[in-house]
């Protein structure tokens, strides 16, 4: 599918205001109730926009602390590779997991209450992972920029 620029409005609409109606969208991009419908529908038909989610507050939640975890695996087949990435799936303290080129085989995002919540995960769920050969964990001590939305 051909991005235009009335595409480009509405992906950057959502993005900064998902949650919003097909009338508010339509107004706040200048097109009509109907032909913003139809346009969204395709973009979502393409796979464009994949999903609808509400973005937290981690602070409010009592998930303060952001942990970057550097992971290093004993081999590199694809088995190997597979097996740890279904168990990393399954640990709901981890938003990220990157498949890495370089030293560390995957760098994952944690977050936790404080560093002791953040030790009994490690403890508990990430030293567990099949074939983790090395761990290196770097915590965050203050989050300067973050965004959701892409470039458009």
């Amino acid at each position: 599918m051909q991005i235009d620029e009335i595409d480009r409005r509405i992906l950057n609409t959502l993005q900064r205001f998902g949650r919003m109606s097909n009338a508010d969208l339509a107004e706040k991009i200048s097109l009509s109730a109907s032909a913003c419908y139809r346009r969204v529908q395709l973009l979502e038909k393409a796979g464009i926009i994949k999903d609808y989610v509400a973005l937290l507050d981690a602070r409010k939640i009592n998930r303060r602390t952001t942990v970057f975890v550097e992971i290093t695996l004993s081999g590199q087949s694809d088995a190997i590779l597979e097996e740890f990435e279904r168990g990393v799936a399954l640990i709901p303290d981890v938003l990220e997991c990157h498949l890495m080129a370089g030293a560390a085989d995957y760098l994952l995002k944690v977050v936790a209450r404080d560093t002791d919540d953040f030790a009994a995960i490690h403890r508990s769920r990430l030293s567990r992972l099949p074939h983790v050969a090395q761990m290196q964990s770097s915590f965050a001590l203050r989050t300067v920029f973050k965004t959701t939305a892409l470039p458009v």
